[in-house]
């Protein structure tokens, strides 16, 4: 499996706007998502507690689109996994 890195997942949902761009980009981060394998307690979904921080986060400040919505996931991913 090849994965894609921020920069490359927010290019695929460049013509998309909006709630679509956030869907499209949220769909690729999940499609790669290898979290299953590394259990912590008998679950550990990473993609799906990065998508709801983010989530959070857009209501409380407003929502992000494209890269520095990528650039957010991959934030979030890093910090959910190295906590774990």
């Amino acid at each position: 499996m090849t994965y894609l890195t921020a920069e490359q997942i927010a290019k695929q949902a460049e013509g998309l706007e909006g709630r679509s761009n956030i869907a499209c980009i949220n769909r690729l981060y999940r499609r790669q998502d290898e979290s299953h394998l590394f259990p912590i307690n008998g679950e550990f979904d990473a993609t799906e507690r990065a998508i709801r921080k983010a989530r959070e986060y857009a209501r409380a400040n407003g929502a992000v689109y494209g890269l520095e919505y990528a650039y957010m996931l991959d934030g979030l991913l890093s910090e959910i996994v190295n906590a774990e």
